[in-house]
């Protein structure tokens, strides 16, 4: 969802944006024929390589189009804003149109059913990437903003499903989906696995809602972690029993090059939701960007013989040290606090929990075993 910057911000985010494309071998090109409306089945032709991407010049969208291109999509940007708008023009990467040669851009409002159909039109597959975040950063995302968020996501796959070209949809979730519950057991020799299966619960994420200072480990907000289980739990229940394939990426804290700067907002509230606690149990963990682009744009192509389906985790790193934790807050200009207890504890006893992400691992490389990371020492590129 959009968010207000200052000049000085946006005139660097479009810096960077603009060098990222160049980089990426995005060019401006002459030519472009829209993709022409395909009906449901048919698979050929330019249309079944067309797709939507909400949020597309957010930190994770901007990715997904970059790896769609690079796989030779066609892609639409529906864009909420006039601001993301004119960043792309102000990119001089795009012509008055608001077109180039693999990219066109459309105006659609995630909350409005008529005008999300009009940019799905003729697409074959849909990202949904966008989220909505907190525009003052460090105070907060808000239950009114989880709400606001799972009518989004129902919004958006209804779309989907009336849109008679769209097939296949790629929901951005998260790992907060998957890990903040009450009943998971506590006194094991050995820790619970944390996997797809898992779900946050709703009412616990709602009664943790505690107005407290950011360094307080014994209390924090999980409205973030809300908004986005009760946003797939809602794409789930609009897509179930309808004529559209769904699969939802959900990965852990978004990291990469340049994060701090285009990603701060969703960062710090990924940070907000607990993530002491999270570092504790073992359940704190980050994900390259181009790792969850790659997970996207992967997960829908294999949706298209059945072998990709449901939620997949995705992470590359569990953070298991206090001292990488505060890294990551210094990173992101939080300030610090007391270093939290390593996921391992004093008396060397297991962390609670262990991640898993098997599931992606079979899906990206056929790997059939689950991938639990050891300690290395990382750096955040921001």
């Amino acid at each position: 969802m959009g968010v207000l910057r200052s000049t000085q911000s946006l005139e660097a985010e479009v810096d960077e944006l603009r060098a990222a494309l160049l980089a990426g071998g995005w060019r401006r090109s002459a030519g472009h024929a829209d993709a022409k409306r395909a009906p449901r089945g048919d698979a050929g032709g330019a249309a079944a390589r067309a797709v939507c991407v909400t949020g597309g010049i957010s930190f994770v969208g901007f990715a997904v189009v970059d790896r769609l291109l690079r796989h030779g999509y066609t892609v639409r940007l529906a864009l909420e804003t006039q601001e993301d708008m004119d960043k792309l023009r102000e990119m001089e990467m795009f012509g008055e149109d608001g077109r180039d040669g693999g990219v066109s851009t459309v105006m659609a409002n995630v909350m409005d059913p008529d005008g999300l159909r009009r940019a799905f039109d003729g697409c074959a597959g849909v990202f949904h990437t966008s989220a909505f975040v907190d525009p003052g950063g460090m105070s907060g995302y808000t239950k009114h903003m989880a709400a606001l968020e799972a009518q989004a996501a129902e919004r958006v796959i209804e779309a989907c499903v009336r849109t008679e070209s769209v097939r296949k949809c790629v929901f951005t979730s998260s790992l907060l989906a998957c890990v903040w519950r009450q009943d998971y057991p506590h006194d094991r020799r050995c820790p619970t696995t944390i996997d797809e299966s898992c779900w946050s619960d709703e009412s616990f994420c709602r009664d943790n809602k505690e107005e407290a200072t950011y360094c307080d480990a014994s209390f924090f907000q999980l409205w973030f972690a809300l908004g986005k289980t009760a946003a797939e739990k809602a794409a789930w229940r609009a897509a179930r029993g309808r004529d559209l394939k769904l699969v939802t990426i959900c990965p852990a804290l978004v990291t990469g090059p340049g994060f701090r700067r285009r990603n701060s907002t969703a960062s710090i509230a990924y940070l907000k939701a607990g993530a002491r606690a999270m570092l504790a149990d073992g359940l704190l963990a980050t994900a390259n960007v181009e790792t969850v682009a790659e997970a996207h744009v992967h997960a829908y192509e294999a949706m298209g013989d059945n072998t990709a389906g449901g939620r997949y985790i995705c992470y590359d790193h569990v953070v298991k040290r206090p001292e990488e934790f505060a890294e990551l807050e210094r990173q992101l200009g939080l300030p610090g606090g007391a270093a939290p207890a390593p996921a391992h504890g004093s008396d060397d006893r297991p962390a609670r929990f262990e991640l898993c992400k098997r599931k992606l691992s079979r899906l990206m490389s056929s790997r059939r075993r689950c991938a639990y990371d050891t300690y290395y020492s990382v750096a955040f590129e921001v």
